[in-house]
């Protein structure tokens, strides 16, 4: 499953109307409302959109009738096989109604648009952990979790006792990464993960 890279944005005229797409990754509903309510223009006359993440997803036809607005955004993210997503396609009426193959193909259209040339990225799914260790094990240990594949340092706080760890690491990596703390700190190392 592949996900975009970054905030992307494409936009195009039909039939006198404006229609401008942007899309960004998001992993959580929240971003993806935070997102929608940040881009979404109170100017425009209609802020379609849809996201996905894993089997969540929702659509929005802002008062376009319905079926003919949320629904091609989401077959434009489905149709390109993307996850963790949200696009927003934004409407500024040009006076020539469309008519709702007209909007099934503009609000589509613009998405697919956008979609196809954003840089895409491998989606990765990850699981937070956390632990405490002392200083002396401390380099070792970021070595050592540095050799899992497409593991990520999120946060490094030296405490006046040791270091508080935290990594995302590949879910399918998360028993390895465990037991690796495990053996590298004796079993003193209390693994959490995030729910």
């Amino acid at each position: 499953m592949f996900t975009i890279s970054r905030i992307e944005t494409s936009e195009q005229e039909i039939k006198k109307s404006k229609f401008v797409a942007i899309a960004a990754p998001v992993t959580t509903e929240e971003e993806a409302k935070e997102f929608l309510a940040l881009h979404s223009d109170a100017s425009a006359n209609h802020n379609c959109w849809a996201w996905r993440i894993g089997q969540n997803y929702r659509f929005n036809d802002d008062g376009e009738p319905s079926g003919t607005a949320g629904k091609p955004i989401l077959q434009a993210i489905d149709g390109q096989e993307l996850d963790n997503i949200v696009v927003v396609v934004t409407r500024w009426f040009g006076g020539v109604l469309l008519g709702s193959g007209g909007l099934i193909r503009a609000y589509g259209g613009t998405a697919a648009l956008c979609l196809r040339q954003a840089e895409k990225s491998e989606y990765i799914e990850r699981q937070q952990l956390s632990f405490k260790c002392t200083f002396a094990e401390h380099s070792l240990i970021k070595a050592r979790l540095d050799a899992i594949d497409n593991i990520l340092l999120q946060g490094e706080e030296f405490l006046s006792d040791g270091v508080y760890l935290t990594f995302a690491v590949p879910a399918v990596s998360t028993e390895i990464a465990a037991q690796l703390i495990a053996d590298l700190t004796r079993g003193r190392a209390e693994v959490k993960f995030a729910d």
